[in-house]
């Protein structure tokens, strides 16, 4: 059977004898393909076109990417960055340099100066300007520490310490004359980040004017001393304009109206150099001066009373005292002695090692601001207000007597009079006149078929007039003392309360703790009919660009809840300890007083403490006077006679203004 038979594409002969095609004419393919003639027809040429377009295209992607990067990175530096880079490349040629303003200055109620700012210099440094090549850097460090004669490990621990503020100026050396700031600029000429900062020096007066007197160091706790700002203070106060070469107020009237002193600082922008040299003063924004503050102490009463405290302490053969001055119609303290002192001097532009260890080390504790922040046990002088409470309870009347025999037995224990044998028949206004124990007793913790108040009463009246809290005086250090309780006995002791304690607590003794401003305040309430105001010693203070005065109003911090009747009775008998009692050193002044003495016990191996309180004139107050002398043995024997000379002299100064001080 016959196959159709299939037609290749190309024909070849049946014999080798041809070796071409019979298709010969390829003129359409080289027609078609020009490079199609090379015996692989086409192909090779095909796939190097193929790369070659492949390349080109990832070509033109990566210069494409590229640049959209380097529009984006410009964009990103110029526009997101633009600022910071332009500051920083502004920093490495510009600096702001602060103007210090001038502090405020500080005068008494008289308008006697009592502080003043001289110039001063420093050696500062930038650390910003410091080599970034570390033993550049070192050496640099090595010939500031060789410039100055100060360790190197200092200075380099000083930078490191304020580290966060490299564009700052930072304090190496301090205190620095003209002549040793000078020397010390010429020789730094060529080291990098180096400069001699000009500012002012805080001191404390020493000498009144016309030589009149020298003003006592007792100023020192009042008025209180600057010192460089720590690294956490720094923190604190840098977004308010606070530097690292900046001083602040530490202690005393420095430190509680440091925002009135301290004034607005000015900004100086300069251009530098390579070595932060100052090269011109491109502007410049002066300073805006600090005000003046003006204490409602009176310097001549604080000298006086410095005077004879000091006098009954020689005399004495003691060592720490303290009183207050306070005027109790508005609050305001006209003299607060702390003794032993310090020289704020000594702080000034820094205290030396030396004389800071000496502070620290004295037993007497100079540095200690006792009328204030000092806590002993009252004492007597705690009666006059546990009396107005038995008063205002009804617990007694003017008229209740009870008597006095030398003390009360209660089981095996004793409570005794100061007085061998007692006082006899005593009501409340003899019981303040000669400090009779015993009625205290009485109406504190009971006897027999009487009830006294009791502990919880008792406290919750010395609360009212002050006492176990802040008064809120405007210097810092104040303390808020301590009064006992049953809660916190059995808390604290493991102990139940017995009526031994409340009796020890109803004559100032046992556990109860109080502070000479605190004793001063609630005598100057009884004093003022009842008003607690909050005690100052800053009267006003004046803007010295505009000369406003801002004056500091007397504020009322409460009224004790006991009847003018039952105060009067109370001054009554403190006028009594003065014209027959236990005060009757007083009565010898040309004028009326009241007064209550105070004998603490606190050891039963010192002496007690001394205490004396009293107001003046008796009619129509004007003055407070609290004294403590301790370990003082007796407030009749120590106290009143420091408290009698005082108000000697107070009466002629008040009448003649002669501030000259008897021997």
């Amino acid at each position: 059977m016959l196959k159709k038979e299939q037609t290749p594409l190309f024909h070849a002969p049946l014999d080798d004898s041809l070796s071409v095609p019979i298709m010969s004419d390829t003129s359409w393919i080289e027609d078609a393909h020009p490079t199609a003639g090379d015996g692989n027809f086409g192909t090779r040429n095909f796939i190097s076109e193929s790369i070659r377009a492949r390349r080109i295209f990832a070509f033109i992607l990566l210069v494409s990417f590229t640049f959209l990067f380097l529009i984006l990175r410009v964009g990103y530096l110029q526009v997101v960055r633009g600022v910071a880079y332009r500051e920083a490349a502004e920093g490495n040629r510009q600096r702001f340099l602060p103007i210090p303003a001038e502090r405020g200055l500080i005068f008494d109620t008289n308008e006697v100066q009592l502080t003043k700012n001289i110039p001063n210099f420093a050696l500062a440094l930038v650390p910003q300007d410091l080599p970034r090549n570390e033993s550049e850097r070192n050496n640099v460090i090595s010939r500031v520490a060789m410039l100055t004669n100060t360790p190197v490990e200092k200075i380099a621990e000083t930078i490191k310490k304020y580290g966060s503020y490299s564009y700052e100026s930072i304090i190496i050396q301090d205190d620095l004359d003209y002549d040793t700031a000078m020397n010390i600029y010429i020789a730094a000429a060529d080291i990098p980040g180096i400069h001699i900062q000009r500012g002012s020096k805080r001191l404390y007066v020493e000498e009144a004017p016309k030589g009149e007197v020298d003003l006592p160091l007792s100023m020192s706790h009042i008025l209180g001393y600057q010192g460089k700002l720590s690294p956490e203070e720094l923190d604190m106060l840098y977004d308010a304009g606070y530097l690292p070469s900046d001083t602040i107020g530490k202690s005393g009237v420095e430190k509680a109206y440091e925002p009135f002193l301290r004034g607005v600082y000015g900004v100086k922008r300069i251009e530098v150099d390579s070595f932060g040299k100052e090269q011109k003063v491109l502007t410049e924004d002066p300073p805006s001066p600090g005000s003046h503050v003006v204490l409602s102490i009176d310097i001549h009463i604080q000298v006086a009373l410095e005077h004879y405290l000091q006098k009954a302490l020689d005399k004495g053969g003691f060592f720490r005292a303290s009183a207050i001055a306070m005027d109790p119609r508005d609050g305001s303290i006209r003299a607060l002695v702390s003794l032993p002192s310090f020289d704020s001097n000594d702080f000034s532009g820094g205290i030396d090692n030396d004389t800071y260890q000496s502070y620290l080390s004295n037993e007497n504790q100079p540095l200690f601001n006792r009328a204030i922040s000092g806590a002993f046990p009252s004492g007597s002088s705690i009666k006059p207000a546990f009396a107005a409470a038995a008063l205002q309870e009804g617990i007694i009347t003017p008229q209740t007597t009870f008597r006095s025999t030398g003390g009360l037995a209660v089981g095996q224990w004793f409570f005794p009079d100061w007085q061998a044998g007692g006082h006899g028949i005593t009501n409340v206004r003899r019981s303040l006149a000669w400090s009779v124990n015993t009625f205290y007793y009485y109406i504190g913790g009971g006897f027999g078929d009487f009830v006294g108040m009791g502990v919880e009463k008792m406290m919750e009246y010395l609360r009212y007039f002050g006492f176990d809290q802040k008064l809120g005086i405007d210097i810092p250090g104040e303390v808020v003392g301590f009064l006992p309780s049953k809660e916190w006995k059995e808390q604290s002791k493991g102990e139940r309360w017995y009526v031994g304690d409340t009796y020890n607590v109803s004559i100032g003794q046992g556990d109860i703790l109080v502070t000479p401003l605190q004793i001063t305040s609630y005598i100057a309430t009884i004093a003022n009919g009842g008003t607690i105001f909050k005690p100052h010693v800053v009267e006003k203070t004046i803007d010295i660009a505009t000369g406003d005065e801002y004056v500091v109003e007397p504020e009322i911090l409460d009224t004790v809840p006991i009847s003018s009747e039952n105060l009067n009775t109370v001054r009554l008998g403190m006028k009594d300890c003065v014209d027959y009692g236990a005060c009757r050193r007083l009565s010898l002044l040309p004028f009326e007083t009241a007064g209550k003495t105070g004998t603490a016990q606190w050891s039963s191996v010192k002496e007690p403490h001394a205490w004396f309180t009293s107001f003046a004139p008796y009619d129509n107050p004007e003055i407070v006077l609290t004294i403590l002398i301790e370990e003082g043995k007796g407030g009749s024997e120590t106290a009143t006679p420091a408290a009698y000379e005082f108000y000697k002299w107070w009466w002629k100064y008040k009448i003649t203004g002669d501030i000259s001080l008897d021997e």
